[in-house]
């Protein structure tokens, strides 16, 4: 399997390359690229990957399917490029600007027979699959409640808007994971934080979805907490489940890491990170399943051999961008957003 990479920023430098070049059984072709300094570094980090000027350069060398990795205002053009020459396309997240453009890719993709999914990574972390293991167990009992947070203290991303905000970027994930748990929403409350009254993109959000299945989801993200929430706190009839901080792949690849240099290492967490399961008086750890970034291209290798699934379907985030356009309708008006249909996929959607 060939792939190839457009853009070579943060997301296409860390959080792709990485996993592309350690992918057994593929190729890394390149990367679309026009910067002096990006290029640079391709060559000292992937000597083998070639550097492009143009997509259509990178196709015609021969890919089976390429990865879009640029600021989110211009991506969907560059996704429904790909589309029209007719190479599968994984298309990094915030998927779309809102859900008209998302739409227009999914309707493009289908009409062309292209494969096109989403890099929901975060569906491959530690601490999500140990949570979809409890819930699957049914550990938990009934859940009630799902808190879903990431916070920082980073003042250098204020205003940054190459994900189109913090609701847009980084919601997209907590969005997802919660409607891969607990299926369709049926209303969306939200809250957006502006620092400076001229801020064009947000720094924070709160989020309160309610789902079909009667189960209320607290999603929550920032760049300017000083004192983080727990990463999960999952309330049910039989016990609560919390785990601090984000799962260690993040850390992993910004620190120049991959799958391949680092082998059973990659994604496992140490005994002192692992959550806790709580009831009453009663307190044990719960042993944090490894994560696994890698197995979203493992499932795309599989699902370009006509032998499964795509990783990520491109209506599951639709889905979500829905969603997020609604909890943005909400910020703005002070309201609660009742949707006329649910709206979601996952668990309790199949």
């Amino acid at each position: 399997m060939r792939i190839g990479l457009v853009g070579y920023g943060k997301g296409g430098r860390f959080f792709h390359a990485p996993l592309i070049s350690s992918l057994p059984g593929a190729t890394f072709v390149g990367v679309v690229t026009r910067s002096a300094e990006r290029r640079q570094q391709l060559a000292n980090e992937h000597p083998h990957a070639q550097a492009f000027d143009t997509l259509e350069q990178l196709v015609a060398a021969g890919v089976d399917a390429v990865v879009v990795s640029t600021p989110l205002d211009g991506r969907p053009a560059v996704v429904m490029q790909a589309i029209e020459l007719g190479v599968a396309v994984v298309s990094d997240k915030p998927f779309a600007l809102d859900a008209a453009q998302a739409e227009a890719m999914v309707l493009a993709a289908e009409q062309r027979n292209v494969p096109l999914t989403v890099y929901q990574n975060r569906r491959w972390d530690s601490d999500y699959l140990t949570l979809r293991k409890l819930l699957e167990s049914a550990a938990l009992g009934q859940v009630i409640r799902f808190e879903s947070s990431v916070e920082r203290y980073s003042p250098a991303s204020v205003g940054k808007g190459s994900g189109g905000g913090f609701l847009r970027d980084l919601g997209s994930h907590l969005v997802d994971q919660a409607l891969q748990l607990f299926g369709p929403v049926t209303r969306v409350y939200a809250e957006l934080d502006y620092r400076q009254p001229d801020q064009t993109f947000d720094n924070g959000f709160f989020m309160c979805l309610t789902h079909a299945s009667g189960v209320l989801s607290h999603l929550s993200g920032s760049c300017l907490q000083n004192a983080p929430r727990p990463r999960f706190r999952v309330s049910g009839t039989e016990g609560c489940y919390t785990v601090e901080g984000l799962d260690g792949q993040e850390a992993q690849a910004l620190a120049g890491l991959s799958p391949a240099t680092e082998g059973e290492r990659w994604g496992s967490e140490e005994h002192r990170r692992w959550g806790w399961f709580e009831q009453g008086s009663e307190r044990e750890r719960v042993a944090s399943e490894r994560g696994c970034w890698m197995a979203f291209y493992q499932s795309l290798q599989t699902a370009l051999q006509n032998a499964g699934p795509l990783p990520v379907q491109a209506r599951d985030a639709l889905a979500t961008t829905r969603i997020l356009d609604a909890a943005r309708q909400s910020a703005e008006q002070g309201e609660v957003v009742m949707l006329s249909t649910p709206v979601g996929h996952g668990i309790k959607n199949e």
